[in-house]
């Protein structure tokens, strides 16, 4: 019996734009003129910097976009300033058009008026900023890879393949949501089309309907790998159908099909909504980075880079523009001249000697400040200093009740979206359950269902949509389901949220929030059970708060909400039945980041503890008569942790103990023991004892498990023998 196939079809477009000499005539001739100009202008910056690169006045990579900039100066001809922009490590070219534009003046047109002054401006910072310099837009922090100047529309380049497309997303669904009419692109190559994020980032987008482009520079190779080595099918503007994206494909070397490209998805986004990918077919002249072009490693053959060079946009270009009587070869010496004059200005005041190889060198003036290396990382939290401050034993009575920590969960994050119009929580099933699988979420639904985003299972995705929404006026809040799945995110959580802010300066708000519930002890195994705590503080840019009791956890989601820096709000399965006083109305207080409090006064020793450890270092003091003074961290990053408190401890005790549930591995304490050797040898009379649970993950059986974790008895085991060791009985 013979089988019957049916072809599928997709009603999603996907096209192949072809442009012929009329649509290049009917391009404004002005236009033209501004494109040409900007065109030159990029080659001849890039042809000037991989001169310093070999003269080795630029320290680091040069990833030059030499051969590309047909394809950006066209399409970035069509955005307004509000629209946003990111990119990849080789983003000069379309950071330089995005901030040009910014700086031309309206009715600007080359050769009828002198090069604006703003245009000075833009080269001289954006050369300062790749060659490490104080006038640069980030301070010279970003370099060549990191490029941000946000009043022109651009948030921030990117150097890890593929980490940029998701924070296009967030940066249009901020827009969409605040109503502005605004569209993202995000340029990235045919290598980063291979990674995971960038797929994840198109459904996302695809799902929200944000108005995003997807723009692909197919310049036919990743590093040395040609397109055809990396997958099957090559026409990369297929990625999208399966989404329903709309594709479109044009000549990358084609200043006018790019310029009608983009024209084409800002019709579709503003016809149909949602996501447009375009594949610009492109070609760099040199290679990964550098002033060698791809032959000389012997990656691609010469003949091949001869054809590619014939097509070249910086001379094509003017060629059409003299053909149609729009310029002269004059003109275009004018051009050239004047391009040229522009940057080596702007270097005469960047680089000492400038023009003589022999003496080059940077102005010592204008090198950063190495002692304000670590500035930024984070703020000052000034953003709290109006909010009040109140502590559990300050209430009266009166005032408070008996919770249940689970009870308050969903309540305080109800709260804060009632006083924040810009905040979001997005992860997965938060929108469903009756509140998500932890109950974080309870009843925010059905009040604010557009503010309540179910995700996709891609937790990459969704942070880094998180963190673009947050640079672009969002306060986004994402549960993480299980704090194993930070992993997945890594890239996001680690590489992006936490250095975002100090590789690009620091003077910008970072407001992302991340909750995380750790479910050790609920026979989850070794994938659902981890402690992140640790993970998030090998990364300084994160403030990490685990609260113990409801009443803290009330002040510290009031505050992290209210930060402009990222935070981690872990939440321990073991507290969610635990019953806490609360007040009964007034919930409008913060407990503050870096303020410890103490469990439990004593005088023989110090214990420093977190989550379910504090009640249980507790429980062990009183049970064995041992007279050790409990301190509750509450704030667990290393450069929050209240030293104050600690140490006017330790200097009564003379002793310190610090006790974990969580596997050592990923502990957080053995940096916390560190730093209070340095901080703390002075009045230690015994060595810093570090409780924790075993070396492995704890496993589904439950004898193995319970094994597997610091308890009641790792802890009055190690108490007595420190006790022991000091004369105690």
């Amino acid at each position: 019996m013979a089988v019957r196939m049916v072809p599928l079809e997709t009603k999603t477009p996907w096209l192949r734009l072809e442009v012929t000499e009329a649509d290049v005539k009917a391009t404004d001739h002005a236009d033209l003129l501004r494109m040409l100009e900007q065109v030159l202008l990029i080659r001849r910056f890039e042809e000037k910097l991989l001169r310093l690169s070999v003269a080795g006045i630029l320290h680091g990579p040069a990833h030059s976009s030499i051969g590309q900039e047909g394809a950006t100066v066209g399409a970035m001809s069509m955005l307004t300033t509000g629209d946003k922009i990111n990119g990849t490590h080789r983003m000069h070219h379309q950071f330089l058009a995005k901030s040009l534009n910014y700086a031309t003046p309206q009715g600007y047109v080359p050769l009828e008026q002198d090069v604006p002054e703003a245009f000075h401006d833009v080269v001289y910072r954006t050369y300062a900023e790749i060659l490490g310099l104080t006038p640069g837009y980030c301070g010279g922090r970003g370099g060549s890879m990191h490029l941000r100047y946000p009043e022109a529309g651009v948030l921030g380049s990117n150097a890890i393949v593929g980490g940029n497309p998701p924070h296009a997303v967030g940066y249009a669904f901020a827009d969409k949501m605040l109503g502005n009419d605004n569209i993202s692109v995000t340029f990235f190559g045919d290598g980063a089309t291979q990674i995971g994020s960038a797929y994840e980032a198109m459904n996302l987008a695809a799902l929200y309907n944000t108005p995003t482009v997807f723009f692909i520079e197919n310049n036919q190779y990743a590093v040395s790998t040609h397109v055809s080595e990396q997958t099957r099918e090559t026409r990369l503007s297929a990625r999208g159908l399966s989404l329903g994206v709309p594709a479109i494909e044009f000549d990358g070397m084609d200043v006018v099909a790019a310029r009608l490209a983009m024209q084409e998805a800002k019709n579709i986004i503003q016809r149909d909504g949602g996501p447009v990918l375009l594949e610009a077919r492109t070609y760099r002249f040199f290679h990964q980075s550098g002033a060698l072009k791809g032959s000389a490693f012997g990656y691609r053959e010469k003949t091949e880079e001869e054809e590619w060079q014939q097509r070249d946009p910086a001379t094509v270009f003017p060629a059409q523009l003299k053909k149609l009587g729009v310029l002269t070869d004059k003109g275009l010496e004018q051009i050239d001249a004047r391009v040229n004059a522009v940057l080596d200005g702007a270097l005469e005041r960047l680089i000492e000697h400038y023009g003589n190889e022999k003496k080059e060198r940077i102005f010592p003036a204008l090198w950063p400040k190495p002692e304000e290396a670590d500035e930024g990382i984070r703020g000052d939290l000034s953003e709290l200093a109006s909010y009040r401050q109140r502590e559990l034993e300050d209430v009266p009575a009166a005032e408070l009740e008996e919770v249940k920590f689970l009870d308050i969960m969903s309540k305080a994050m109800l709260r804060n979206m009632e006083k924040f119009d810009n905040l979001i929580i997005l992860g997965e099933d938060v929108h469903r359950l009756r509140g998500g699988t932890a109950g974080a979420t309870r009843n925010i639904g059905e009040r604010f269902p557009d503010r309540l985003i179910g995700t996709p299972i891609c937790e990459n995705g969704f942070t880094g949509m998180a963190l673009g929404a947050a640079l672009n006026g969002l306060r986004p809040v994402v549960e993480i389901m299980y704090p194993d799945f930070s992993l997945v995110a890594a890239d996001q959580l680690f590489n992006q949220i936490a250095k975002v802010r100090h590789m690009f300066g620091g003077k910008f708000p970072v407001p992302v929030v991340v909750r995380s519930r750790v479910s050790a002890g609920t026979g989850y195994g070794s994938q659902h059970s981890m402690d992140a705590s640790g993970l998030f503080a090998l990364y300084p840019g994160w403030r990490i708060v685990a609260p113990s009791r409801p009443y803290d956890y009330i002040g510290l989601v009031n505050a992290a909400i209210a930060c402009d820096d990222p935070v981690l709000i872990v939440e321990y399965n073991e507290l969610f039945k635990k019953p806490g006083m609360v007040p009964t109305g007034d919930w409008d207080y913060i407990v503050p980041f870096g303020k410890a409090r103490i469990a439990r006064p004593g005088s023989r020793c110090t214990i420093l503890a977190y989550g379910p450890m504090v009640d249980i270092c507790s429980n062990v003091a009183d049970s064995t008569g041992i007279d050790a003074e409990v301190i509750d961290l509450r704030t667990l990053d290393p450069l929050g942790l209240d030293w104050d408190t600690i140490s006017e401890s330790v200097q009564r005790t003379n002793a310190l103990m610090i006790a974990e549930q969580t596997a050592r591995g990923t502990s957080i304490g053995s940096r916390i023991v560190s730093d209070a050797q340095e901080r703390l040898f002075d009045w230690l009379d015994h060595e810093i004892v570090h409780v924790t649970g075993g070396h492995a993950s704890p496993v589904v059986s439950k004898v193995l498990e319970q094994a597997a974790l610091a308890n009641a008895g790792t802890v009055e085991k190690a108490l007595r023998a420190l006790d022991a060791r000091r004369g105690g009985r």
